[in-house]
């Protein structure tokens, strides 16, 4: 692999660019909508985390499938499956991002969306460290500097909830793994057929996770209203689209750049929590999400200075 240090040749220099332009604009659209994703919950109440979770994964898989038709991309799904470490991948991959779902779903519905939030302000953390050690990417000093800001701010909002905050670390490791998986498949598996063996792992789990539901607490779908239905099955929609937007964008970007878009999901929940649903925020929250805040400047400043001068950063991970 071609030296990420020495200046790129115009041609190349064009392709990485345009690359990295087409993975900030999936990025953006993903994230946008992940920030989004509390008002859906909340909407479908009184359903449980349980039920919603395994409706996704069920929904998902039909609009996946309806997809592959509409594209004419079966041929593809097929020679990916043929690729048993594609499959097994994208099966670890599946039960991450259904953990991912579980705790975050659990989260919003137990009124506890500023932790939920917090995860994803600590997920960046994990996904760059993730990046040095494994994709050996390379960070500036500017870029450490905004790192431990970041860590500092986590230790401040950790205190300041006076436990451990558990559901924001699971949805960082979570989310974190999860990227490094897509990343490391990233080049071989397209959005739409991924996601379609992701789901169909999931989808036994999730037929189990429903008749259990079903059998204890009762399902609510189909007997609250139409609206209800209606909203119930838009999950695999609503679940699948971030998603496909996401794959696009970690085969674009190196986790670097992911761990900074991914600011933007928190900060949308953050304000839907703080501010509409009302939740408490004594000053020490204040002040670690303030520090995170000031973190994500430093990166944004960052990126856009490095991005005028593309020769000075790889666009691909330094393996």
């Amino acid at each position: 692999m071609p030296d990420p240090s020495r200046p790129s040749q115009p041609a190349s220099g064009a392709h990485h660019a345009a690359v990295s332009r087409s993975g900030l604009v999936y990025g953006l659209l993903a994230y946008g909508l992940w920030g989004f994703i509390p008002v859906y919950f909340i909407a479908v109440a009184p359903t449980g985390a349980f039920e919603i979770v395994a409706l996704r994964v069920v929904c998902s898989l039909v609009f996946c499938v309806i997809l592959v038709a509409a594209t004419r991309t079966l041929s593809g799904l097929v020679a990916l499956l043929r690729q048993r470490r594609v499959v097994l991948a994208m099966g670890l991959a599946g039960l991450i991002i259904y953990l991912n779902w579980q705790v975050y779903a659990y989260g919003i519905l137990s009124d506890r969306v500023l932790e939920a939030a917090l995860g994803y302000f600590i997920n960046p953390i994990v996904t760059v460290l993730l990046g040095v050690i494994f994709l050996r990417e390379r960070l500036r000093l500017v870029q450490w500097i905004a790192i431990a800001i970041s860590a500092v701010a986590v230790v401040i909002l950790a205190v300041g909830y006076g436990t451990l905050p558990w559901i924001s670390l699971a949805l960082a490791f979570t989310f974190g793994i999860y990227g490094l998986i897509k990343k490391q498949v990233g080049g071989r598996v397209d959005a739409v057929g991924g996601l379609t063996i992701e789901t169909a792992w999931l989808t036994p789990i999730a037929v189990v996770q429903l008749i259990v539901v079903g059998a204890t607490s009762g399902l609510t779908f189909g007997h609250i209203s139409g609206w209800h239905t209606v909203l119930l099955l838009c999950s695999g929609v609503i679940t699948a689209v971030p998603l496909l937007f996401f794959a696009a964008a970690a085969r674009r970007l190196p986790l670097t750049y992911i761990g900074l878009l991914q600011y933007l999901a928190p900060v949308l929940q953050f304000v839907f929590g703080a501010f509409i649903l009302d939740e408490p925020m004594p000053p020490e929250r204040w002040i670690g999400f303030g520090l995170v805040w000031f973190a994500l400047v430093i990166l944004t400043v960052d990126m856009l200075a490095s991005g005028r001068a593309p020769r000075k950063v790889s666009l691909e991970p330094a393996t």
